[in-house]
C-alpha cells in the first residue's frame, strides 16, 4: 500500500472539489435549460457559446429584451455564472487577462452592463425608495 504525501492528498482533494463544483454548475445550467424560460435562455446560452461571432451590443441588446422580473433569482445567478465563464474563456483564448474591470470614469464593461440588466428588476438589488445615485446618508 502506497502512502500519499500531504501535498498529494491536497491535490487529490482539490481535484475532487473542482469536479464536484463543475458538476454542480452543469446541473444548474441543465435545470435552467429545461425550466420555464428554456427557449429564451437557450438562445442566450447559445450566444455565450459563440461570443466570437456576437458583438457586445447584440448580446447586451438581447439581454435587455428579456423580462428578468419574471425569472427567479437562482436562474439569474446561473445566467451570470455562464456569461462570466464565457467571457473569461473568450479573453483567455485571445491571450488577454481573464478579467478586466473598468477604471472610474471609463465606460462599463459588457459583463458589468449585462449584470446590471439581469439584476435591475430584482428586489434584492433594488435601491431603497427615494435613493438617488451618488448620494450617501452620511
Amino acid at each position: 500500500m502506497k502512502h500519499r504525501t500531504a501535498k498529494e492528498k491536497e491535490l487529490a482533494d482539490n481535484a475532487r472539489l473542482l469536479r464536484a463544483w463543475k458538476k454542480f454548475h452543469r446541473e444548474e445550467r441543465d435545470a435552467v435549460l429545461i425550466g420555464p424560460h428554456a427557449a429564451t435562455l437557450a438562445e442566450l446560452f447559445r450566444m455565450f457559446a459563440n461570443l466570437a461571432h456576437v458583438q457586445p451590443a447584440q448580446l447586451i441588446g438581447f439581454v435587455g429584451a428579456i423580462n428578468w422580473a419574471s425569472i427567479d433569482y437562482q436562474t439569474r445567478l446561473t445566467v451570470l455564472h455562464e456569461i462570466n465563464n464565457a467571457i473569461t474563456a473568450f479573453r483567455v483564448k485571445r491571450g488577454l487577462e481573464p478579467i478586466e474591470d473598468n477604471l472610474p470614469g471609463d465606460p462599463e464593461t459588457p459583463f458589468r452592463t449585462i449584470k446590471a440588466i439581469v439584476f435591475s428588476s430584482s428586489p434584492l438589488t433594488r435601491a431603497p425608495t427615494g435613493a438617488q445615485p451618488g448620494l450617501s446618508n452620511r
